[in-house]
């Protein structure tokens, strides 16, 4: 079955084909009645307009682009849905591309974005290039090409583009004076990689927290991953054999932090009474473990409301300021006296 043309619904409703081309375009120079009869013959047939013919007749194609660093994180689902819910609600479509933590990946899914010349780009971007420290040669073009961008979740202080970001001192502060009021004097730190700033941010304020709770800030007792379980896994084991023999520890994100919890349930670990244990990312296995992990969260909803908004407004030539989200802090069970201060 062929596709109902734009010369077939002006052959039912009685007009000519540009008029009908103007009804169907949102055009004002029509009459109430010739709006009438078009939109109802595009109805009966069943009559979806051409989006790619619609672009190359104006500058615009009612699409964005969405970069994400790991599909499988559910963090980033969750963020996807609330940008691909908030553009939809603007009448635009989402692309949703995946960067799997790498930066070739991420500049091979932007190159693709750009020639389909989408209106505009929410990234969240895979830090700077390793060789010579400067953002990729792909994430320059973009810059270059003018194409609308807002970086979502991490920044690139590098360059100048709109952000929407979260920060987790006031949460970890909050989560290190808990666990010192539990007697935990060895905190360790699972943390991501350097080339995010979210891992960087989190580092900093993880240090900053202890400082502030008059603990000692011990590089010892920092093992760097790369937001993966299977870095989670290996800090774990790093954990297990460590001769400072840590009481307590943060994670810095979901996926590290089901891959360290696998290691130790395997190990005979009680999460708690033995381990008492703070993940980032409040995240549906956070919750369903036994006992239910206390956690570090941003409002992921806000956030991908607020970088659709963003990009909006860089698409209407404005330049919105950075946002920054405050993380919360929930207290569970998975916190627990130090066992060296249990009955004291």
């Amino acid at each position: 079955m062929n596709a109902v043309t734009i010369k077939d619904v002006a052959l039912a409703a009685g007009v000519s084909s540009a008029t009908a081309s103007r009804v169907l375009s949102g055009h004002s120079a029509t009459s109430a009645d010739s709006r009438e009869k078009v939109e109802a013959a595009a109805k009966n047939l069943g009559f979806v307009p051409n989006a790619q013919a619609r672009s190359l007749r104006s500058t615009k194609t009612d699409t964005i682009a969405l970069l994400i660093s790991d599909v499988r994180n559910p963090y980033f689902s969750d963020l996807a849905h609330a940008v691909e819910q908030q553009a939809l609600a603007a009448g635009m479509m989402t692309f949703i591309g995946n960067a799997n933590e790498d930066t070739a990946q991420q500049d091979q899914f932007l190159a693709a974005m750009l020639s389909r010349r989408v209106d505009g780009l929410i990234v969240v971007p895979q830090g700077l290039d390793e060789e010579d420290e400067r953002p990729s040669e792909m994430m320059q073009r973009i810059i270059s090409s003018g194409t609308p961008m807002v970086f979502v979740d991490r920044t690139l202080p590098e360059l100048n583009v709109p952000s929407v970001s979260a920060s987790s001192s006031e949460a970890l502060g909050e989560a290190i004076g808990e666990l010192k009021k539990l007697g935990h004097r060895n905190i360790a730190f699972l943390g991501g990689p350097a080339h995010a700033s979210t891992a960087r941010e989190r580092h900093r304020a993880f240090d900053d927290a202890l400082l502030a709770n008059a603990l000692e800030s011990n590089a010892n007792l920092h093992f760097a991953g790369d937001f993966q379980a299977e870095s989670g896994a290996d800090g774990a084991r790093w954990l297990l054999n460590h001769p400072l023999k840590p009481t307590a520890v943060i994670i810095a994100d979901a996926p590290m932090a089901i891959g360290a919890l696998t290691v130790w349930r395997e190990a005979g670990v009680r999460v708690g009474p033995e381990l008492s244990v703070i993940a980032f990312d409040e995240v549906d296995a956070m919750l369903m473990h036994h006992p239910p992990i206390a956690t570090i969260s941003h409002d992921l909803r806000a956030m991908g409301r607020a970088a659709v908004t963003a990009l909006q407004a860089v698409m209407g030539s404005n330049e919105p300021e950075p946002q920054e989200f405050i993380s919360q802090f929930a207290n569970r069970a998975s916190l627990a006296q130090a066992p060296e201060t249990t009955g004291a």
